[in-house]
């Protein structure tokens, strides 16, 4: 809620404070006495377009202040957060402010945090909403109607539902596309792998077999000097003599003796006997060598091929012979998941067309929540219109199915809110009416019926009284007081019946300052607004008549219609 407005420099006010309170507030005063200048200063601290005509002749800059309750921080809040700005902690109130320049430069803060004048806008549209004659926002701009709907429809639970089905169709259709695009690039690998597969499974690679080949290839490669060596150490070990009967020998002789001796011979016996055993184990594994050489070269041949051929391989892979095993096996499990993804990406697409369904169910039950909501809205404006002498007038909320490109978390369809002030005319935009009185008293209508779904916290209406008197001026004040129990509304009025209606009022007024034309406004007492009243009654010259009159009208009960003007 608004609770305060500081303006200084803007046009004809040099520095004027008001405060605001809940319920109705009225500003009047004469035609020119300025009230344009506050809804044009109220409208720049919101963040509409600076124009340096505001900024006061000879002045270097204008400033707008505009104080909201603690409500108003937490509506700010999500919107500053996105823009990486923060509140103080237990901060209870929302200060805009919105300095002009006189060259048309203009800054904008938000509790002396500067933003950007967009953010600004942003926010104040969220804080205040201004219904006037020439207004092109608010209720008139139909990509707030399909919310406003919901709201007074009460159809939250609908919309969820169907904006969770929506964010579980398109999560599921991201991975779908996902796969299709991973499927359609691998391909070419599938083919790939198939052939590199198929070799490495030709070739058969073992774990090692490298490190063992090129191991064995040294040995053969080196073969006439180890045979040479085996030879060398065969002569040398042999030779002519018989060394292992010779031992033999040696160990038979002690064996012969050993009776006579006891134990005494029994290690000497052990050590001949053991080696007898290591010569001739020896000579074996001289022989083993022997046979292992390739005297031909068969073997080199095929070790040196079968090396080569793990090396050409382990080139092509990008990796070390002996890791060709590995490398086979990661392939094969590669392919096998590329095989497997042609049967994920069937059931996704079975997902997907399931989740479409389920979005579809969703946003037809909402539309039809959203159809009877509006015959219910209908009804309920229609009722508003006839005692603000809009009795001809209709209303219609159009619901229009959206082709599937434009469905979203929203549902499939959107709302649109349509009128015509005459039989057999065609509905159109309430915005498109010709009168700006109509389109107010209609705006006044609908915000009556929607005053708990608007969120928005304070209602300006500017002049919704042009244009008529008594009774329908009554009922228009009537219902701006019904408005003001739930929301705090603003209005500029030529209208005694509706500035009757206030709770607080407000007189804006001119008068010469040292020589210069300066706009004010003062809080009128009780008795103040009963002449004001009266003034609005009787013109120019107030009369007793008038007095009397506005008695009658600043009644409980009051302002009817059935008072004389």
């Amino acid at each position: 809620m608004l609770r305060q407005l500081a303006i200084k420099r803007v046009a004809l006010i040099d520095d004027l404070t008001l405060e605001f309170t809940g319920g109705l507030g009225v500003l009047t005063g004469e035609t020119g006495a300025g009230k344009s200048i506050l809804l044009d200063s109220l409208g720049l601290v919101l963040g509409a377009r600076a124009d340096a005509g505001l900024v006061q002749a000879g002045a270097d800059r204008a400033t707008v202040s505009a104080v909201f309750s603690e409500d108003a921080v937490a509506i700010a809040l999500p919107y500053l957060e996105d823009a990486g700005l923060e509140l103080e902690p237990g901060e209870d109130r929302l200060i805009l402010r919105r300095v002009l320049s006189a060259e048309g430069r203009s800054r904008a803060y938000i509790n002396d945090q500067p933003i950007s004048a967009g953010l600004l806008r942003q926010i104040g549209s969220r804080l205040v909403e201004v219904q006037g004659q020439f207004d092109s926002g608010g209720l008139t701009d139909p990509a707030g109607h399909r919310d406003l709907l919901d709201a007074f429809g009460g159809l939250a639970k609908q919309r969820g539902s169907a904006a969770e089905a929506y964010r579980t169709w398109q999560d599921l259709d991201k991975s779908l596309k996902a796969q299709q695009e991973a499927l359609t690039s691998s391909l070419g690998d599938a083919d790939w792998l198939r052939h590199a597969l198929s070799e490495l499974e030709d070739a058969g690679p073992e774990a090692d077999e490298a490190s063992k080949l090129a191991e064995e290839r040294r040995f053969l490669q080196a073969q006439e000097r180890i045979l040479e060596a085996i030879k060398g150490a065969q002569n040398a070990v042999a030779g002519k003599n018989d060394v292992a009967g010779a031992l033999r020998t040696g160990m038979r002789t002690l064996e012969r003796s050993a009776d006579k001796v006891g134990e005494r011979f029994q290690p000497a016996i052990l050590a001949l006997e053991r080696a007898a055993i290591e010569f001739d184990e020896a000579l074996t594994a001289l022989d083993e060598l022997a046979r292992d050489v390739d005297l031909d070269g068969s073997r080199l041949d095929f070790v040196e091929t079968r090396l080569f051929a793990l090396r050409d391989l382990a080139r092509k892979h990008r990796c070390e012979p002996d890791q060709l095993a590995a490398v086979q096996e990661k392939l094969a499990e590669n392919l096998e998941a590329l095989e497997r993804a042609d049967q994920a990406l069937e059931e996704t697409h079975q997902a997907v067309a399931e989740a479409r369904v389920a979005f579809e169910t969703e946003a037809a039950a909402l539309s039809s929540a959203r159809t009877e909501a509006g015959v219910r809205l209908d009804k309920a404006v229609a009722g508003e219109l006839a005692p603000l002498r809009l009795e001809k007038a209709e209303f219609r909320t159009d619901i229009e199915e959206l082709p599937p490109d434009q469905w979203g978390a929203t549902g499939a369809d959107r709302a649109r809110f349509s009128v015509r002030t005459n039989p057999g005319m065609p509905y159109g935009p309430i915005e498109r009416i010709a009168s700006g009185g109509e389109r107010a008293r209609f705006l006044l209508a609908l915000k009556v019926v929607l005053a708990a779904a608007d969120p928005v916290g304070t209602l300006v209406f500017d002049e919704v009284d042009a244009g008529i008197g008594g009774a329908t001026a009554a009922a228009v004040g009537e219902r701006l007081a019904r408005l003001g129990d739930d929301v705090q509304v603003l209005v500029v009025t030529h209208s005694p019946q509706v500035a009757a209606r206030g709770v607080k009022h407000m007189h804006v007024r001119k008068a010469d300052v040292d020589g210069h034309t300066r706009t004010n406004v003062s809080i009128l007492a009780d008795t103040e607004r009963l002449e004001e009243i009266a003034r609005m009654l009787a013109g120019e010259i107030v009369t007793e008549e008038a007095r009397a009159a506005a008695v009658q009208l600043l009644l409980p009960g009051g302002g009817s219609g059935k008072t004389a003007a």
